[in-house]
């Protein structure tokens, strides 16, 4: 009996400890390393392009909702020019704001700052970008026009920036502003929880202290990220593979108290 009660207790420990994951996780903005490939963006003669988007797209820039196909967080966009420096987008899926961004050319017309608001969460996480000019858009063309490198992330609510995490015997369960999912490390695919873009999320267990997790929308696997946390649980290193894109970009993640 001494021995199954011991056995028990050990059981019941391991199950309850806690996993290197476990907790909750903040983005560190000044470890954000954007991919290198450009933005590209055309906005001249009543219509705005966005060449770089996947699929691209091109839609009146009259401010009204114009219809669009392929993308899994909207099918409508309305663009709107406010002055010669700034137009703002906005999304929208089955009637209801996904996404909005307003984008400000410098008066020299070498940066532009974004300023958006995600609207998929049960919060609206807000943050500020800001992009480098690499090419010149063509003659006659809004100032918005033209090949943009993400340069920074300036700001980053709450709501945007932090993620929980728990581990369970088998898996991991996962919560961000109010999407979550929970599962197991056997490369089966979940469905995200209250995610209006409908991602499926397969994990894989690399090591003590690596996980991958592959996302999967419309049939089509759009990202693969590989989180390792470090050897004294301070911090995640998290490497985005966005396959749609053919990027790579990477950040850091502190653990909070």
């Amino acid at each position: 009996m001494k021995s199954l009660l011991a056995t028990a207790l050990l059981v019941s420990t391991a199950a309850i400890a806690a996993g290197p994951f476990d907790g909750t996780w903040k983005t560190q903005l000044d470890s954000v390393q954007f991919a290198a490939k450009p933005q590209v963006f055309e906005l001249k003669q009543g219509v705005y392009t966005c060449s770089s988007c996947v699929p691209p797209l091109s839609v009146k820039a009259d401010g009204t909702d114009q219809k669009v196909s392929g993308h899994s967080y909207y099918d409508t966009t309305s663009v709107r020019v406010v002055n010669a420096q700034t137009v703002e987008i906005a999304n929208k899926l089955a009637g209801k704001p996904t996404f909005s961004s307003a984008m400000t050319v410098s008066v020299d017309g070498g940066t532009m700052t974004a300023t958006f608001k995600d609207m998929t969460g049960t919060q609206t996480a807000t943050g500020t970008q800001v992009l480098k000019r690499v090419a010149a858009g063509a003659p006659g063309s809004h100032a918005i026009s033209g090949s943009w490198k993400p340069d920074q992330l300036s700001d980053l609510s709450a709501a945007g920036s932090t993620v929980t995490y728990k581990m369970t015997a088998d898996g991991l369960q996962m919560n961000w502003n109010g999407q979550s999912y929970d599962a197991k490390f056997d490369g089966k695919m979940v469905l995200t929880a209250n995610d209006p873009g409908k991602t499926w999320v397969s994990l894989k267990r690399i090591s003590d202290n690596t996980i991958e997790e592959t996302d999967t929308r419309d049939g089509q696997v759009v990202d693969i990220y590989r989180m390792t946390v470090s050897s004294d649980g301070k911090t995640m290193a998290v490497v985005d593979n966005d396959v749609r894109q053919g990027t790579t970009s990477q950040y850091k993640m502190q653990k909070q108290p």
